[in-house]
């Protein structure tokens, strides 16, 4: 297997449970500070792939689709971090500690909207995974090196265009709350 794959999962393996142990060390043995240090360093986990997958470049490996999920790995994270870490943070304290209000679902307007912002997080993530795509690209300069880099960032172009006419389709067709029988 790969190893920036490998990485690439304990990367992700990292961020969960840097975002777990933030929680546990926040609601249930009561130290907020060492829960926002921990929560805190989750960017550290991009900053280690970033540099891993940058060295395996400059060493002179071939670009594979490893190294560019690499860069959309980063550019999510960056984009969504602080929004999955406040999402784990409400449903461990409703769910696990019985504190807080229960996770609202969102319905019509507040559904669009919603999904329009989650858009929007997309469309950042893009610019910075697409940005290091770009960039690894012109710093190899070499096409043959970087074919895997510039098809996943035409890959990713057309997601990212599916996911806008998904996500602002809710303005015209928003959801409606589900009604049970009885």
């Amino acid at each position: 297997m790969n190893g920036i794959i490998v990485l690439i999962i304990l990367c992700e393996v990292g961020f969960w449970v840097f975002i777990a142990a933030g929680l546990i060390a926040r609601y249930v043995f009561k130290l907020p500070k060492v829960g926002i240090i921990l929560l805190g360093a989750t960017p550290l986990i991009d900053l280690t792939l970033l540099a891993a997958t940058g060295f395996d470049l400059a060493r002179g490996a071939t670009a594979t689709n490893a190294h560019a999920i690499a860069a959309i790995y980063i550019g999510v994270s960056l984009a969504y971090g602080k929004s999955m870490i406040r999402w784990a943070d409400q449903r461990f304290a409703y769910y696990i500690t019985k504190q807080g209000e229960k996770p609202k679902k969102f319905y019509g307007k507040e559904h669009a909207r919603k999904e329009a912002k989650s858009w929007l997080q997309h469309l950042l993530a893009y610019i910075i995974g697409a940005g290091l795509l770009l960039a690894v690209t012109y710093w190899i300069n070499d096409p043959v090196r970087t074919e895997a880099l510039t098809s996943v960032l035409r890959i990713w172009s057309i997601i990212l265009g599916i996911d806008f006419i998904i996500s602002f389709s809710y303005i015209l067709f928003p959801k409606k709350e589900k009604h049970t029988s009885s």
